[in-house]
């Protein structure tokens, strides 16, 4: 391994290898630090994933056809295999680190579904796995991250997620009797920090829209399987898919959900492993695609619940009760898949809008408020564009037009941002 001096927080230089060196915590200070703010974070944590970004993916596996068993499948990936990673990494590095999905990955697969086969979209899946697996065995990650204006990367992010904004306004009109009540108690709980607290509004707003659809006698459940029987799934490899789909994707795992993880750990005074979690996350996008499942992040939204259960020193052990738990809502993928199936439309469209919020209008803070302005507006339109010359993502199409805008016509702000780091 290489070493190269870093700056840290205190603004001391200090010796660090090219790959962050693990220091696990002993069982017994485990069973120490674990307490019951660090439970109830890991929960939280756990029921944030748990129900609006599953709507994410069910919207998207849905509009490309996918069959119940492979949502459940999908959902099965995300949540066991991620969960094992969350608990042992949480552990070994002493330290909340939540991996799950890209959930700007899922909504680019989303939009390829209509034109190609699912098993091309595996066949994505493996390369962009391989791919973010390279960048992290060469330590250069944080280059890759640097390389791509933030501005621009996010104004692309904003333009895939602007459709579960949209979704969530026409299902409010389609179907108010479920979507208002959930639009209602979302707010409620956003409104009254207190009440948020002990609900987050997400799992108010899933509860208030299940408890409108059984009075409204549109639950429909059948009575399949309950236990995970992960699929198999082989991979198609074909150029249109890998065009469309490897790079928008490993920017999405590199540089926006890694981006964002990091950046929630570091605020919290951690120091994440920034190449190992993109080693790692390539690593475990590779069984994640066998079983039909969108490539592994570091999670954003899901570390700063976490860094937000307890003081630092035991803030670990949430992720290990995070990671604990995701395995068994993995186990029991049918029943979850089934469960949300069984509802309206409007209730998914719904959860998947209002889980959206938040990094919606990220999105648009950090592309609009500060330089790359233009080319990240270049961004944005050409991706809400829906345009696909070659058969190629208008996501890919958005941040290549943005960059090329950006150099061609914002050097200065190339410049300024060079000078700064």
């Amino acid at each position: 391994m290489t070493s190269t001096l870093d700056e840290v927080d205190t603004g001391e230089p200090v010796r660090r290898t090219r790959f962050e060196r693990p220091s696990p915590a002993r069982a017994r200070q485990v069973l120490r630090d674990l307490n019951g703010s660090s439970v109830a974070g890991g929960v939280v944590g756990l029921v944030f994933s748990a129900t609006g970004p599953i709507a994410v993916i069910l919207s998207a596996g849905l509009n490309g056809g996918l069959s119940p068993a492979q949502l459940a499948s999908w959902v099965f990936g995300v949540f066991f295999l991620n969960g094992v990673l969350t608990a042992i990494a949480s552990w070994v590095y002493r330290q909340p680190l939540a991996f799950f999905w890209t959930i700007p990955g899922t909504v680019v697969v989303g939009a390829s579904l209509d034109h190609l086969r699912w098993s091309e979209v595996l066949g994505a899946f493996v390369v962009t796995a391989l791919l973010i697996l390279a960048i992290g065995l060469t330590g250069w990650v944080r280059t890759v991250m640097a390389a791509l204006p933030m501005p621009i990367v996010m104004a692309m992010v904003a333009g895939v997620f602007l459709r579960f904004g949209l979704d969530l306004v026409h299902a409010t009109g389609s179907d108010a009797v479920v979507a208002v009540p959930m639009i209602a108690v979302f707010l409620l709980l956003s409104v009254f920090p207190a009440a948020g607290r002990l609900v987050p509004p997400i799992l108010g707003a899933l509860l208030a829209g299940a408890l409108a659809v059984a009075a409204s006698g549109r639950f429909a459940l059948d009575g399949a399987g309950w236990l995970a029987q992960p699929l198999l799934q082989s991979p198609e490899f074909s150029w249109r898919a890998l065009t469309e789909l490897v790079v928008p994707l490993a920017i999405t795992v590199l540089v926006v959900q890694n981006g964002q993880g990091t950046a929630v750990l570091r605020q919290a005074g951690h120091r994440p492993p920034t190449n190992v979690a993109a080693l790692l996350c390539g690593l475990w996008s590779l069984p994640a695609a066998a079983v039909g499942a969108v490539s592994t992040c570091l999670t954003g939204p899901t570390n700063a619940l976490l860094v937000a259960s307890t003081e630092r020193s035991r803030q670990y052990t949430a992720g290990i009760v995070c990671g604990l738990g995701a395995i068994v809502v993995g186990l029991f993928a049918p029943a979850f898949v089934r469960f949300m199936l069984a509802t309206p439309p409007a209730f998914i469209a719904v959860l998947g809008g209002l889980a959206m919020l938040r990094a919606l209008q990220g999105a648009f803070t950090t592309a609009f408020s500060t330089k790359f302005t233009l080319g990240a507006l270049l961004a944005f339109l050409v991706t809400v564009s829906g345009v696909n010359p070659l058969n190629i993502n208008s996501a890919f199409w958005g941040l290549l037009a943005g960059v090329l805008v950006a150099f061609a016509l914002e050097r200065a702000d190339f410049t300024s941002r060079d000078q700064a780091a």
